[in-house]
This record gives structure tokens, sequence and C-alpha cells, in this order.
């Protein structure tokens, strides 16, 4: 199946937002910093801390999730042309394709460690950090995404 591949600005910074949520150890950090926050607010209100503790981490809370939520997906998003870009991607049962200025670049399913799938898009990872993102409303029909939903589940894990 043949697709046409250009990005929208709000959907890719949400698919990144789900990138950087979906990492262990942001997860990791999200919990201890809510487990942190939580701590100091029952102690403030126990009277048994001053209030600097619990100003200091809502301010972490807060910095943490402007800079997963809006800073990293804008930063990325600025970076990388390919967002920027307009192409053609190919997927068969045994490559993906992709095409664009001239340029043609071809993966074997083995070359991709994993795949995830968010509302708006197919993450599809090289490895830990690079991905490549291919938008669900590029599928000509629903039976199109059907079909590279089986094609990604038969040769790429699921993470």
């Amino acid at each position: 199946m043949k697709l046409t591949i250009s990005y929208q600005k709000r959907k890719v910074l949400q698919a990144l937002r789900y990138h950087f949520i979906s990492m262990r150890e942001i997860k990791i950090m999200i919990i201890l910093v809510n487990v942190f926050a939580l701590f100091a607010a029952v102690m403030f209100s126990m009277k048994l801390i001053s209030p600097l503790p619990f100003l200091m981490s809502s301010v972490l809370w807060i910095s943490m999730m402007v800079a997963f939520w809006i800073w990293l997906p804008s930063l990325i998003y600025k970076k990388s042309k390919t967002f920027q870009d307009q192409f053609e991607v190919q997927i068969e049962e045994q490559h993906f394709f992709i095409e664009a200025s001239g340029t043609k670049r071809s993966w074997a399913w083995r070359e991709f460690n994993r795949y995830y799938e968010t509302p708006g898009f197919f993450h599809l990872y090289f490895d830990a950090k690079s991905f490549f993102l291919i938008p669900k409303d590029a599928f000509n029909s629903q039976e199109d995404l059907d079909r590279a939903r089986v094609i990604f589940r038969e040769h790429i894990s699921k993470s």
C-alpha cells in the first residue's frame, strides 16, 4: 500500500508527547516526582515541614510537565526536517519504503525493533530514540489501516 505523508504540527506534537511519556525512565521519574510532591503536600498539611519543600516539589513537578509536554516536543519538531516535508511511504509485506525529493530508501521489517500505536500515529522504532511516525489519517481506508496493523504485528514486536 502506498501512502502520501505530510505532518500537521499539532498532531506531531501530540505524538511526540506520547513518545516521551512512553519511555520507561520518564515514567519512573514522573512517578517519583509525583510521590515526592504528594508526600511534601501531606507533610506540609500536617505542619511537619515548612512551605519551602512543598514549593520546591510543586516547581519541580510543573517544570517537568512543561519540559515533557511543551518544550521537548517543540524542540524535536523544530529540529527535524522530516516533519516539514511531504513524502511517499510504501508498506509491503517484506519492506518499508520511503521516497522524498527523488531519494528512495527501504528497510526490512527486521531493522525495526518495536512499534507503538497511539490514537493518531504508528511509531516505528529503529532503537530507543530513533523512530518514524506514520499518521493514521494518511491511510486511504480502514482496510488499509487494518492491513498495516497486521503487517506491523507480524513483523515488528509491539511495546
